[in-house]
């Protein structure tokens, strides 16, 4: 009758239901439930890694950086086949493989975490492709070495430093010196902090330093260019405001600066992007212009739309952002009477906020 309490036989089979159900949760290998929804997660381990093969990009060169003087000037654009085994969202990241002996001496290497710089369909859209932004690590008479002065060899961009001794990051290396029809070992997919909100009418403040970039485009592809992210009569499902700043040493290092000009013209009134190049631009006080430098022109209309709940940010690069942030909005928070770390808080709690630096 209402109101009476369980006999100890049905409490005993709840119990058992509901450890039976966790088993299930647990048994079931290669997805995670993050927020209610299953996710691709680590389909492939180290121990076990997918065999993938290079294919050529339909979209972009594999080097897509120009030489500047300095030794790490090349950033890469690099496509793998997966056949349709490793699904992935956008904003996820995969481990790849290299050969090494990397810097502790292992062989093969330990896996390197990179995010996945295309949307989930592919640049080709047919959901069996995955496109890497990666930067090629070459460190001239630093503190470490893995090539003696003599030891160092042309690269597949022709860098080489000959009379230095030189370290050359293994994986990063590994990444951009790939021809076309060579295995590539790939582990996961993996990563839930950089999801894109289920909400098609979110707005979108998109941070990102050199290959930071790289779930930024995986963002972007889905919003402005997939089919995916297409309604049946041809208009985007997407609805909200999606407005990127990238940093980079040089103009010459800019990457997708096709891409995102393409989205301007096309959607004027959902993209806008805005480039720090600091070795090159200075703003009036005459300070080198970071993300945070570029982000202070506009900092009191990022400041209203970080008020509306739908507002999501996005960063991913280097480590100094988060303090770069700090320093061009502690500002205007005070003036409105709150606190930048406590405000950032709040956002993070509210998971909107999304930081992955290295």
């Amino acid at each position: 009758f209402a109101g009476a309490l369980p006999t100890a036989g049905m409490f005993g089979m709840a119990v058992a239901a509901v450890t039976a159900c966790r088993a299930v949760e647990v048994k079931k290998k290669g997805v995670r439930v993050v927020e209610g929804k299953e996710i691709p997660w680590n389909i492939f381990s180290p121990k076990e890694p997918y065999v993938g093969k290079v294919v050529p990009n339909v979209k972009h060169p594999q080097t897509l950086t120009q030489p500047t003087g300095d030794a790490n000037w090349e950033t890469t654009h690099v496509t793998f086949d997966h056949g349709g085994k490793v699904p992935y969202l956008e904003g996820q990241s995969i481990g790849i493989i290299a050969p090494g002996p990397d810097k502790k001496g292992e062989t093969p290497a330990r896996i390197r975490l990179y995010s996945i710089a295309s949307s989930a369909v592919g640049d080709d859209e047919t959901s069996k492709t995955v496109s890497l932004c990666v930067k090629r690590v070459v460190d001239v008479e630093g503190q470490y070495a893995n090539r003696e002065v003599g030891e160092d060899k042309p690269d597949k961009a022709g860098t080489v430093f000959p009379d230095k001794k030189v370290y050359r990051g293994v994986c990063s290396n590994h990444i951009c010196d790939f021809s076309v029809g060579d295995d590539v070992l790939i582990t996961g997919p993996t990563g839930a902090e950089m999801l894109l909100p289920e909400d098609q009418g979110s707005n979108i403040i998109m941070l990102a330093t050199g290959t930071g970039i790289a779930p930024m485009r995986s963002y972007m592809r889905l919003l402005f260019n997939d089919k995916a992210g297409a309604n049946a009569d041809g208009t985007r499902k997407f609805k909200g405001l999606a407005w990127l700043f990238m940093g980079v040493p040089f103009s010459k290092s800019l990457l997708y600066d096709d891409e995102h000009s393409e989205y301007k013209a096309k959607y004027p009134d959902q993209f806008r992007f805005d480039y720090a190049v600091s070795r090159e631009q200075k703003n009036a006080a005459g300070q080198k212009m970071y993300i945070q430098t570029k982000m202070a022109e506009y900092t009191e209309d990022l400041w209203q739309l970080m008020q509306k709940p739908n507002t999501h940010i996005f960063m991913c690069g280097l480590k100094g952002m988060e303090s770069g942030m700090e320093e061009c909005f502690s500002p205007i928070a005070q003036k409105n009477g709150l606190d930048w770390k406590e405000f950032a808080k709040g956002m993070k709690k509210e998971g909107r906020y999304h930081v992955e630096v290295y």
